[in-house]
């Protein structure tokens, strides 16, 4: 196989056949047989899943509001009954982290999974492509249409194509949007074109960059944007799963005669790869597997599809390509001998750090208090003398409430002899969802003001959660300091 490697450090990286190739020469365009088969069945499951996922989400409804909604307005994300604030960054910290590794293990088990099946720019190039075989015909039609003069058929079938290409990355910058601005309030705008300005910039851009990825980047994104070709090299290994060309059972390839036979292949010199190039018509990124592994692979198995169904009209063994790791295909290894090798250290330990990290995020939401509390001290006025000798500090209290119902909370302090928050401050309703700041005087007793002197000494904010019918008491504890004036 090709060092993937030293493929992926400079501008130019020799071939199978040892030949220097420019990683940025120009680049023809590339044709793409439609394939039908296991995988290809499978990659159309991961389209039809991820896109009704995100088109459908954003018109769900919790509570008489949208379900998953990220209002940067109010500074509020609703993700179905889970409300979160900016202070809930930790959250977001720790699903980039679960998606790393969970990216580290898929490519350690099976390679590039994330980019064959799942992967956006993977997803939309596949809807892009159906698009367009089903207006301007299969690959030959395809590229006799572009070869052709310009007729009306070509001017018909090409508009049509934009038409459509355009529309849907409209409707998918529409929908991005819909995830910070309420759908329904967008879509009842359509009909007098009333977006705001920035919803304006991010549906027309997010429509482009859909338009231009899938329609006309398509494998110059893979293999020169997307920096996750350059460093997967450093996730395999040689027990890794990789889509291969088994040479050992397919060279010398070459046409022949089907009633050669299979039986007849050593007699004639032949390997069972009959030269079609079928694998390489199919290919997204318009490289031939048969030269070994190479950076510009996304691992779609569209070749093991199209090559089993050539051994299949062939009466040969399926796997001439297949999944299969280097030291199984140096080796010869059955499938059932490879599989043995997937719980090596580096996947044990993947997986046991993505184990901790899922029971640390399910027991940090477990135990998230429905409210969260910032103490601010007034700087206008630190400490004050009032009525009867008493010291007084001013505090302002941020209380969000991240529940969907109002809520009422009681303020106490303690940690000082006698201190005492004045009323009629003891209790605040909070409204759903609101994050209000609430003026607090906290008092201290001349006698305790004395014995502790001048300076600042700790104390402690407890606000409770008021029990109801919704729910339980729930107490939050918040550090402060007073101070005491000489």
């Amino acid at each position: 196989m090709t060092d993937t490697h030293a493929a992926a450090k400079g501008a130019s990286a020799p071939d199978a056949a040892g030949e220097i190739v420019s990683l940025y020469a120009a680049q023809k365009k590339i044709y793409a047989r439609a394939v039908s088969g296991w995988f290809a069945t499978w990659r159309w499951v991961l389209v039809w899943a991820t896109q009704l996922l995100f088109y459908g989400l954003p018109w769900l409804q919790w509570n008489g509001r949208q379900a998953v909604l990220f209002d940067l307005g109010a500074r509020r994300f609703y993700i179905g009954g889970l409300v979160l604030y900016p202070q809930d960054f930790i959250y977001l910290t720790g699903l980039l982290i679960l998606s790393a590794y969970g990216l580290f293990l898929f490519t350690a088990v099976a390679g590039r999974l994330w980019c064959g099946y799942a992967c956006p720019q993977t997803v939309y190039t596949e809807i892009y492509m159906w698009f367009e075989n089903r207006i301007e015909g299969d690959r030959a039609k395809r590229m006799r249409l572009d070869a052709g003069p310009w007729t009306r058929e070509k001017i018909l079938r090409k508009s049509a194509k934009q038409f459509v290409w355009i529309a849907f990355g409209l409707w998918t910058g529409f929908t991005f949007v819909g995830y910070f601005t309420p759908i329904r309030d967008l879509a009842a705008a359509v009909p007098t074109l009333g977006f705001g300005p920035w919803e304006w910039f991010w549906i027309l851009f997010y429509g482009f960059a859909t338009y231009g990825n899938g329609g006309y980047m398509r494998e110059q994104v893979c293999k020169y944007m997307c920096p996750y070709a350059r460093f997967q090299s450093a996730m395999f290994d040689h027990d890794t799963m990789i889509i291969s060309y088994d040479a050992a059972r397919g060279e010398p390839r070459g046409s022949r005669p089907k009633s050669l036979g299979h039986a007849g292949l050593k007699d004639a010199g032949k390997g069972e790869c009959i030269d079609c190039t079928l694998c390489v018509q199919v290919c997204p990124t318009g490289i031939d597997i048969r030269k070994g592994l190479q950076y510009e692979c996304i691992g779609c198995a569209a070749c093991i599809d199209v090559c089993d169904g050539v051994m299949d009209k062939m009466d040969y063994p399926r796997g001439l390509i297949r999944y299969a790791t280097q030291n199984g295909i140096a080796q010869q290894w059955t499938r059932e001998q490879m599989l043995r090798r997937v719980l090596r250290p580096r996947v044990l330990i993947y997986t046991a750090i993505m184990v901790l990290i899922v029971a640390a995020f399910a027991a940090s939401l477990a135990l998230r208090t429905p409210f969260r509390v910032d103490v601010v001290r007034d700087r206008g006025a630190l400490a004050r003398l009032v009525d009867d000798g008493r010291v007084e500090n001013v505090y302002r209290l941020q209380l969000m409430n991240a529940l969907e119902s109002p809520e009422r909370f009681r303020i106490e302090v303690d940690g000082l002899a006698g201190v005492l928050v004045s009323a009629p401050r003891t209790e605040v309703q909070v409204g759903p969802t609101e994050a209000r700041w609430v003026p607090v005087a906290v008092q201290l007793p001349p006698e305790t003001a004395a014995a502790l002197g001048s300076g600042a000494h700790p104390l402690r904010f407890t606000i409770t959660r008021l029990a109801d019918a919704a729910g339980g008491a729930v107490e939050v504890h918040e550090k402060s300091t007073f101070v005491v004036p000489r």
